[in-house]
């Protein structure tokens, strides 16, 4: 009704001109209101209300921009060798070897570096600098837990 009468007033001069009666135009207006609502509605997908039963199609994934903004916090307080070790090892996945031949040192740094990077991060979360868990990839998750 509302919708209606807005249009009325806005439209004014096609209720004065005297072709029809009033009531018939915004009996017209109402009713391709109410098709034109229908039909938008129809041509989108039913809204499901949330529930466990059914839980959201996209989960809300700002929590995890909060932790991966923590682990990288983290990551910054190490130093460059410690850091370039576990960005080797846990993000792009490679091995001990793998990472030796990339970063030019011998496999027995690369593992004792992680070791100390792995514990100063512990240290870390540990100090309650950080809003919730981390949420590292799987293998890194498994070593700092």
């Amino acid at each position: 009704v509302q919708e209606t009468l807005i249009r009325a007033w806005r439209h004014s001069e096609a209720l004065v001109n005297g072709k029809g009666s009033v009531r018939g135009w915004l009996l017209t207006v109402a009713r391709n209101i109410i098709t034109d609502r229908y039909r938008a509605k129809a041509a989108r997908p039913a809204e499901v209300a949330e529930s466990p039963a059914t839980p959201p199609v996209e989960e809300d994934h700002a929590d995890s921009v909060v932790d991966t903004m923590a682990v990288l916090g983290a990551l910054d307080r190490l130093s460059p060798e410690h850091r370039d070790v576990l960005t080797e090892l846990y993000y792009r996945e490679r091995s001990v070897a793998e990472a030796a031949d990339t970063l030019g040192i011998p496999p027995g740094t690369v593992k004792s570096r992680s070791h100390y990077a792995l514990k100063a991060l512990r240290e870390t979360f540990r100090e309650g600098n950080r809003p919730s868990a981390p949420q590292q990839p799987a293998g890194l998750r498994e070593v700092v837990a």
